[in-house]
This record gives C-alpha cells, structure tokens and sequence, in this order.
C-alpha cells in the first residue's frame, strides 16, 4: 500500500476521454467509506462529469482551479456544518479517499481548494460553486477533486524525499 501514497501526485493534465461509469462508482464507494467523527458524516458529494458544469466550475478561483477545464470528472465536496463541529476535518478526510482511491485506479487526481477562496472578481469561490450547482447556503464546499487519466507521468517520490526531520518521537526535541 506505500507504494500508491510514493506514487500518488497531484495531476493538472488530464487525457480526453471520459472517467469509466465503473470507475465513478468506485471512486464514490471509497469516498462513503471515509471515516468521520462519531460516525455523523457532514458530508455530501456532487459528481460532475457535465463538460459544461465542468467548464464552469474551472473559474471559480482566480488561481488554482482553470485545469479543472481539462479533467473530465469533478467531485465537489460538500460539509454539513451544523452535524458536527469537525466537518471541516471529516470532509478532508473524504477528499483524501477520492485522491487515493483514484491513483489506486489508475488515475489521476488533484484537490482544488474551496473554502476560503474567491474568484477573479472577488467573490468567495464557495458561493460560485454553490450558483453552479444549485447547492443550498446550508452546505460549505470544502474542495473540487479533478479527476482523470492522467496525461503525462510524475516521478514517484523516493525515500530520499521524505522530510524525516520533521518526525519526533515521545517530544518535541527541535
């Protein structure tokens, strides 16, 4: 299983064809196994594979989020805020899901920030996304996953990479 957490990159570039239907499923199984506080879940997922819905949301942050444009398959995260005070948490954990489930797949995938954002003209890029989509005020959009095959390979990250100097064990000895 390391392996897929050494392998597993953001990918921007995706190739033009579609996310399989039997991949999507997989893709949103792993994220309804995503693991939550006292098991509330204050989640929800919007799946969008609409190229136009698609295009869209690509504009929602004035950096950060135009190579959404290119990805065929979007998974826009959505938290419950009044389930759990920890939504923000249990709704990261479930984008983490996605990313892992996708690379398992084969495919590629990159979490495009949300909340606490805004687009080119000033607008929090959560109340772009929520227009979009018709989602209601009572949700915060945590993150877009773009996702896809992905065009082009990153070298996996070596053990040589890892930032061992930030590990302590028992204290904090810096």
């Amino acid at each position: 299983m390391i392996d897929i957490f050494s392998r597993r990159r953001s990918s921007r570039k995706f190739q033009n064809r579609p996310v399989s239907v039997e991949d999507t499923e997989s893709l949103v199984e792993a994220a309804l196994y995503a693991a939550s506080s006292r098991g509330i879940r204050p989640w929800e997922l919007v799946v969008v594979s609409d190229n136009e819905l698609i295009g869209a949301l690509s504009k929602v942050k004035k950096h950060g989020s135009s190579f959404l444009k290119n990805a065929p398959l979007a998974m826009v995260v959505l938290g419950i805020p009044e389930e759990s005070d920890v939504w923000i948490e249990d709704t990261s954990i479930l984008s983490t899901h996605l990313l892992i489930e996708a690379e398992y797949l084969g495919l590629g995938a990159c979490w495009i920030q949300i909340r606490n954002r805004f687009d080119a003209e000033g607008t929090p890029s959560e109340q772009v996304v929520r227009t979009i989509l018709e989602i209601p005020d009572s949700r915060s959009v945590e993150s877009i996953i773009a996702i896809g095959y992905k065009d082009g390979e990153s070298e996996p990250y070596t053990s040589e990479d890892l930032h061992t100097e930030k590990v302590f064990f028992q204290k904090y000895t810096r």
